[in-house]
């Protein structure tokens, strides 16, 4: 499927279907490209290889966000999933960007900033940044290395780092909710009975079999992004030719969770709200069926590539940016169920 010299520039966008899949699919339309899809419907699907492979061939542009939600209970069937929904899909794009006569130019795959290791000391940049272990960092690392294997000399590839992304998504749901409902307290790390959900998986799975804690006392670091920065860094990437590997998508007003909460309350008009221990959160994340590393682990992400290559972010600070969404999203509470 390759395009006449006069066509629109075509993306590709597999996962589309997500929550900053359906920004980044309307923000390529507005920029006048032809937008085709990969997922479990769309242009094309993941058991169509052929009709994968006619999409990439002459696409400009190549952008994959698919993979399981990582907002669930990390049973074993949901973390084989997590990760081989992650792999899978990765390294099928992989053949066909490495067999396509005319591949995309930049292919933009996206990771997390759950890759590095739990820090309260100091950011994590692309440079020095300490990747952790454990099962989500590896997940993580699996995709990353499913995604840089091998040459592609004609490809720019940029992973695409995130941070908790904020906005009209489950995450942003779920805290607003829990604010509306007076459970908007911090969440501190305790003791709890040691479990094995968060233990390595993958081909060089790391860190220890039982799970630990850390003493934070609610002042976990809390890195987050605005979507709209995720769909202004996306096209701010696609544009320059001079950057790949690993980019952070993290604004770069680190929160706590404390402070967290305290603008969750805020924004959603209660003024008070319950802390809550591990102990209290593993048993109600298992009624939610979620966990409570999504909240206790301090994730401290720095985006070092990005500022130094002169982007601005629209929404630097936590607090205006949580006034952003509310201002277009008020919370329910049955956004606790739904998250």
């Amino acid at each position: 499927m390759t395009a006449s010299p006069d066509a629109p520039p075509r993306v590709v966008i597999a996962g589309a279907s997500g929550f900053v899949g359906r920004a980044l699919t309307a923000a390529f339309g507005e920029d006048g490209y032809d937008v085709a899809t990969i997922g479990r419907t769309g242009t094309a699907t993941w058991g169509d290889p052929a009709g994968i492979a006619r999409l990439v061939d002459g696409a400009d542009v190549l952008v994959n966000l698919a993979g399981k939600i990582v907002s669930c209970r990390y049973t074993d069937a949901n973390r084989d999933e997590i990760l081989r929904s992650r792999v899978d899909t990765t390294r099928a794009l992989h053949r066909a960007v490495q067999d396509a006569a005319r591949p995309p130019r930049v292919w933009m795959n996206a990771s997390t900033a759950t890759i590095y290791r739990h820090e309260t000391e100091c950011g994590n940049d692309e440079f020095d940044g300490v990747i952790g272990d454990g099962f989500s960092v590896d997940v993580a690392t699996s995709w990353e290395r499913a995604f840089f294997d091998g040459d592609l000399p004609a490809t720019r590839r940029v992973a695409l780092r995130m941070a908790i992304v904020l906005g009209d998504g489950p995450a942003t749901r779920m805290l607003l909710a829990l604010g509306k409902l007076g459970l908007g307290g911090p969440q501190i790390d305790s003791w709890w009975f040691p479990h094995r959900r968060y233990r390595g998986i993958g081909t060089r799975p790391t860190g220890p079999v039982w799970s630990s804690w850390h003493r934070t006392r609610g002042r976990q670091r809390f890195s987050w992004i605005h979507v709209d920065d995720v769909v202004a860094s996306v096209r701010f990437l696609r544009d320059r030719d001079d950057i790949a590997g690993p980019v952070n998508l993290a604004a770069p007003g680190v929160s706590d969770n404390r402070t967290l909460m305290r603008e969750v309350r805020r924004v959603a008009g209660m003024p008070v709200g319950l802390p809550a221990f591990r102990w209290m959160l593993d048993p109600a994340m298992a009624i939610l069926r979620n966990e409570p590393e999504l909240v206790l682990k301090s994730r401290w992400a720095v985006p070092a590539v990005l500022t130094r290559a002169g982007f601005a972010f629209a929404h630097d600070e936590l607090g205006p940016a949580l006034d952003a969404v509310a201002s277009v999203r008020r919370p329910r509470a049955r956004d606790l169920f739904s998250a």
